[in-house]
């Protein structure tokens, strides 16, 4: 499924103002469990307010329910789920491990890659539970061209988060830089299979499945 630009930032702009300021409808008043049950809501606003109101109260143990919903029929409702995702992930349930997790962003954002390294390690030596910690890691080695070892923390990843389509759409990345365009194919695919709204992992499978065809050919 495609979704254009404008749509996408016009949802995300809803979705951030539905936390911040409350749905018009009432997410900001129901509790995890009602927001967990409305996520089978017949009605498409009834799982949205779900889906934002999963974004301040939900827990890891709620990824499998949330993940689910990325293959929503509603098109709001899909890309409040990624963004939900992201920020049930980014909670470690530790202060300090948080404090440190958010220095480490301002690194990456800073593009100061090995200090983020070093930073995201410590969070997984205190977290070796948080997935994110690994997720993390894994981007700045990647961006470091050390894709062996990103590999390894994305498999770190999907042990503690199978939903992870940021961690599968990595490997894929990784392997297509080691030339391995079979693994990266099967990655990638996994990704979309987890996360249908990723429109770049799509153009990838279709630019790989190209390649290994003419790869193919030309063997023969």
């Amino acid at each position: 499924m495609t979704r254009g630009p404008a749509l996408r930032l016009l949802t995300w702009l809803a979705f951030l103002l539905a936390v911040h300021c409350g749905s018009a409808t009432g997410a900001e008043l129901l509790s995890r469990e009602s927001a967990l049950r409305n996520l089978s809501a017949a009605k498409a606003t009834a799982r949205r307010d779900a889906v934002v109101r999963l974004g301040e109260v939900g827990r890891m143990q709620d990824s499998a329910r949330l993940a689910a919903m990325l293959a929503d029929a509603d098109d709001e409702v899909r890309a409040s789920t990624e963004a939900t995702l992201w920020r049930v992930w980014a909670r470690s349930g530790d202060r300090r491990v948080d404090a440190l997790y958010k220095k480490g962003l301002g690194q990456m954002n800073s593009a100061d890659a090995e200090a983020g390294v070093a930073t995201f390690s410590e969070v997984i030596r205190l977290k070796p539970d948080f997935a994110e910690g690994w997720n993390k890691r894994a981007t700045l080695y990647y961006f470091l061209g050390r894709y062996r070892e990103s590999i390894a923390d994305c498999e770190e990843v999907i042990k503690r988060n199978p939903h992870h389509f940021g961690a599968l759409s990595g490997f894929g990345q990784n392997y297509a830089r080691l030339d391995n365009l079979e693994k990266a194919l099967e990655y990638f695919e996994w990704a979309l299979a987890v996360n249908p709204n990723m429109q770049g992992v799509a153009l990838n499978i279709m630019g790989l499945r190209k390649l290994i065809a003419e790869k193919a050919g030309r063997a023969i």
